[in-house]
C-alpha cells in the first residue's frame, strides 16, 4: 500500500537552498510533499502532473512552483523515457532568516510564496528565463549564486503568464498535522484513481474505521470521498476525450470506470455535455481558434 511521506530537504553545507538534476528515475516518485517550496523546470519527457487536487499533462518547458506541504508528483506517460530529465530548486521560507521575505522590498515575492500554496504553472518564456539563469549560476561561486537565486525569484513575479494550479486547496488550509493525516490518503488516489479503488484501504491508511473515515475525509477536504474519486477519473477522461481519438469505451475504462453507461451518466451529470458532445465541442473550438 502506497504511503505518502515527508520528503526531507537537506541542502549543501555551503548552500542555503537545494538546486538539483533528475533522470528519469525521479518521476517515478510518489505524491509526496515536502516543507520546502518547490521549483520544478521539465527539460524532456512528457506526462501527467498532480498538484494538490489539480491534474494536467506536462512536456518539455514545463515549470511549476509549489507551495510547502502541498502534495504533488509528475508521472511520466509512457513510463519509459530514459531521456526525460528535470531541475528543481527547494528551498524554505526562511533560508535567508525568519523575517527577511517580509521586508517591503520583498512584498512581490512574498505575494507569490502566498500564492503557491495553489501551485503556480508558468509560460514557457519563463521557463526560458529561468532555465538561462540557472545555467549561469553554475559558473558562480555561491554568494553569486544566492544572488542569481533572489534574482530568478524576483523574475517569476514580474511574469504575466501565470496560472493557479489547485483552484480549491482544500488541504493547504489544514493545519500541518491534519495535512500529514490526509495527504497519504489524497497519495493513495493518485495512484490508484484508475484502478480499484478500496475504502477500506484508505481508511487503514488513517487508523479510522470506515465510518468515522467517511465523515472524516468530507470534513478535510468538503468532498466525499467518492466524489473526489470521480474528480480524478473525470479529470483523467476529459483530457483523453480532448488529447486522443481512442473510443469513448476504452476512455471509460482507462480512467477507472467499470462500466460504460454509468461513464455516461457521471459525466453528463458533471459536465454539462456527453463525453462525445465534449469532444466535438473542443474540437470546434480548436478549428474557429486556428
Amino acid at each position: 500500500m502506497i504511503r505518502a511521506t515527508p520528503e526531507i530537504v537537506q541542502p549543501a553545507s555551503e548552500q542555503s537552498f537545494l538546486i538539483r538534476a533528475f533522470g528519469d528515475e525521479a518521476f517515478k516518485a510518489p505524491y509526496h510533499f515536502h516543507a520546502e517550496y518547490e521549483l520544478a523546470l521539465i527539460l524532456s519527457g512528457k506526462g501527467k502532473r498532480y498538484i494538490g487536487n489539480h491534474m494536467a499533462d506536462f512536456k518539455a518547458g514545463d515549470m511549476v512552483l509549489v507551495g510547502a506541504n502541498l502534495p504533488h508528483c509528475w508521472k511520466l506517460v509512457p513510463e519509459k523515457q530514459s531521456d526525460a530529465k528535470a531541475i528543481v530548486i527547494q528551498f524554505s521560507a526562511d533560508f535567508l532568516g525568519a523575517d527577511f521575505f517580509d521586508k517591503p522590498e520583498n512584498a512581490a515575492i512574498r505575494s507569490m510564496f502566498q500564492k503557491a500554496g495553489n501551485g503556480i504553472w508558468f509560460d514557457t518564456e519563463s521557463f526560458a528565463k529561468v532555465y538561462a539563469a540557472i545555467l549561469d549560476m553554475k559558473e558562480q561561486d555561491s554568494f553569486h549564486t544566492l544572488i542569481g537565486f533572489l534574482k530568478i525569484l524576483y523574475q517569476l513575479t514580474q511574469s504575466s503568464k501565470l496560472v493557479l494550479l489547485d483552484k480549491e486547496p482544500d488541504v493547504a488550509r489544514l493545519s500541518l498535522v491534519e495535512q500529514k493525516r490526509i495527504n497519504p490518503v489524497l497519495a493513495y488516489l493518485v495512484e490508484n484513481f484508475r484502478k480499484q479503488v478500496s475504502l477500506n484501504e484508505a481508511a487503514a491508511l488513517t487508523n479510522m474505521t470506515t465510518n468515522a473515515f467517511c465523515k472524516y475525509f468530507k470534513k478535510m477536504t468538503r468532498k466525499t470521498f467518492m466524489e473526489m474519486v470521480i474528480q480524478y477519473r473525470l479529470n483523467y477522461a476529459t483530457q483523453q476525450l480532448i488529447e486522443t481519438d481512442k473510443p469513448v469505451s476504452d476512455i471509460a475504462f482507462n480512467s477507472g470506470f467499470t462500466d460504460v453507461s454509468h461513464f455516461y451518466k457521471v459525466f453528463k451529470s458533471k459536465m454539462g455535455l456527453s463525453p462525445l458532445g465534449y469532444r466535438k465541442k473542443f474540437m470546434v473550438g480548436y478549428i474557429n481558434e486556428g
